[in-house]
């Protein structure tokens, strides 16, 4: 991680009823990226998340209203930006994203703007079948294709944020449901920022219940593809327009 400050690092874990695994997600990053702050965006969940999150040691903003990723996403980068952080680093509160793979994905950004934990890169065991894979397969290639590079993972909710990622994404962020994943990288494209991937072995959700069956997570991929071409149309963002 040449030239950067770990002090300078925000984790943001969003979270939505997560109190079984957001306090041993806190702990485990704390215990990998001491010196990193770790915030915890309570998407204003029906359970104690706010108060595991706070007992583990995280800094924890409350959302009023269910935004989903993308508003907690949004909400962490204008926090990040407002108190001078130079990295952002997501992580989600369930516990499948393994804090161990913070400092790679951190160090890749000396050459990257954006850099994603990808679950179908080399070395990292995923599995996926049926349309729910055929369709993640058409978004890494589509998305592959806006950012001229070779993307694997284009939905993963684990990625690292440099310092102009950071100053776009606090003012561009997608709010809107879906925009988390690839409607925010064609965003970062558009903007002439760098994206690159690195394989990351995720593992199974440590606790709660998922918010996606196979169904639901098969139409959930298929409005993803939806919100990419949505986003094609919106007019890039120069990023020395956005101070």
């Amino acid at each position: 991680m040449a030239g950067i400050d770990r002090a300078r690092v925000m984790i943001v874990v969003p979270a939505f009823n997560e109190r079984e695994a957001v306090g041993a997600v806190v702990a485990e990053i704390n215990e990998v990226m001491p010196e990193a702050t770790v915030v915890v965006v309570d998407d204003a969940s029906h359970d104690d998340t706010a108060a595991v999150a706070s007992a583990a040691g995280a800094t924890v903003l409350r959302l009023p209203v269910n935004l989903g990723v993308g508003g907690a996403m949004r909400a962490g980068f204008r926090l990040a930006r407002e108190r001078g952080f130079d990295v952002v680093v997501q992580v989600d509160g369930d516990g499948q994203h393994p804090a161990r793979a913070i400092p790679e994905l951190i160090g890749g950004l000396d050459e990257a703007d954006v850099v994603i934990g990808a679950r179908f890169a080399g070395g990292a065991e995923y599995e996926a079948r049926g349309p729910r894979r055929w369709a993640m397969w058409l978004l890494a290639h589509a998305v592959s294709a806006v950012a001229r590079t070779r993307l694997t993972d284009a939905t993963s909710g684990f990625k690292a944020a440099g310092p102009r990622a950071v100053r776009l994404f606090a003012h561009t962020y997608p709010a809107e449901y879906l925009g988390d994943t690839v409607e925010a990288l064609v965003i970062a494209a558009r903007s002439g920022l760098v994206i690159r991937q690195l394989p990351v072995s995720m593992r199974p959700r440590q606790g709660g219940v998922p918010s996606q069956g196979v169904l639901s997570a098969t139409r959930h991929l298929v409005r993803a593809s939806l919100a990419f071409c949505l986003a094609l149309f919106r007019p890039a963002v120069p990023l020395e327009e956005v101070s």
